[in-house]
């Protein structure tokens, strides 16, 4: 007997909060119980099966009998706690089709706004005189402005294939070690960290990877591969899995006609290397972002629209892309293909114009 690995307390008078981070659940103990949890903290092998506490703390999950085997967190508990917290959100029903994510979704929008909405933000509030700036001068020629104005996001997706080509550039311009640069590299730099990529990294250490998941690329067969920046280079990792790639992201199933798209991973243990304080985890998140705008951008300005979502089944994608108890963990998604341009999916459209006639 043991306890569980993932569980933090609180003190609230007149009794104590028990929270189990990684499966969503709460309790409240009181003097009794907390008294109780904390001889069995102390010694496990306390445990009796004919005490009706010990039955019900390991009933709930408090106690386990199972041996976790975790991998070693670099920084502090309160880090481990919002990385593990957050994963795999709780959902009752995860929608089967995009019928089902469309009816879902407006539901939850309709209860959002049946609730009043929050305040203006404090610099408003405070009623301060307003500068008028003049108006934007006509956006300068050239394709990283307009990039910049037609990058949007979409899903709706023809499932069109996309070239090698276009694949092949966007991983390089995303996540590729440029060779364009490397005469950037002086003796102020670390052995080791010398390659530089288009986006900035926390520390130069470039601690996000990615893997390519692949549905309809020409010249490369479906599955799922991992990125090797340093000799821009993939390697198959898993095929697709049976299920609809929908089921990978809470449902959303707009991922399912997209031709390619690329997980971004960050490498914890890179980041626990060189920085011990787990405010490096919020710079796995900020270079993440930073690669997935990269992305978005690049794949604009070859004639291709994108889609993006942090919302992932984190243990389903840990499984296909084999980072199972792994340091390196995976933290976004980003895809792109042929579009009708459609922010909208149809399905979603269709029911608003059938609740708007009903009213």
């Amino acid at each position: 007997m043991q306890i569980s690995p993932h569980l933090f307390i609180l003190p609230r008078t007149p009794g104590q909060i028990v929270w189990d981070y990684k499966n969503h659940k709460q309790f409240e103990l009181n003097l009794k119980y907390s008294t109780r949890l904390a001889e069995l903290i102390d010694n496990p092998e306390k445990f009796n099966e004919r005490n009706t506490i010990d039955t019900q703390l390991l009933d709930a999950g408090i106690l386990t009998t199972a041996i976790t085997d975790t991998t070693d967190w670099g920084w502090d508990e309160l880090s481990k706690i919002f990385h593990i917290g957050t994963k795999n959100i709780p959902c009752e029903h995860v929608p089967q089709n995009i019928n089902e994510w469309s009816k879902q979704y407006l539901d939850h929008c309709s209860d959002v706004l049946s609730t009043p909405s929050p305040k203006a933000r404090r610099s408003e509030r405070l009623g301060c005189e307003l500068i008028t700036l003049p108006k934007p001068s006509c956006l300068p020629e050239g394709s990283l402005a307009n990039a910049l104005v037609n990058r949007k996001t979409c899903r709706t997706f023809t499932g069109e294939a996309v070239s090698l080509e276009a694949v092949s550039t966007l991983l390089y311009l995303s996540l590729g070690y440029l060779h364009e640069r490397e005469n950037d590299v002086d003796e102020s730099i670390v052995e080791g960290l010398g390659a530089r990529r288009s986006s900035p990294s926390g520390g130069g250490l470039n601690a996000c990877e990615g893997f390519l998941l692949v549905q309809n690329v020409r010249g490369l067969p479906p599955g799922v591969y991992a990125y090797h920046p340093t000799g821009h280079a993939l390697s198959l990792v898993n095929p697709l899995p049976p299920q609809p790639l929908g089921q990978l992201m809470c449902g959303q199933h707009f991922i399912n006609n997209l031709p390619a798209g690329l997980f971004i991973t960050s490498r914890f243990d890179k980041l626990w290397w060189k920085y011990e304080h787990s405010r490096a985890y919020r710079m796995a998140y900020v270079e993440a972002g930073h690669i997935s705008q990269t992305f978005q951008l690049a794949a604009t300005a070859l004639g291709l629209n994108t889609w993006l979502t942090g919302a992932l089944t984190d243990d389903q994608v840990e499984a296909l892309l084999g980072l199972e108890n792994s340091a390196e963990q995976p933290l976004f998604f980003v895809g792109c293909g042929q579009s009708d341009g459609q922010v909208m999916c149809k399905e979603l459209k269709a029911l608003l114009s059938s609740r708007g006639a009903e009213q």
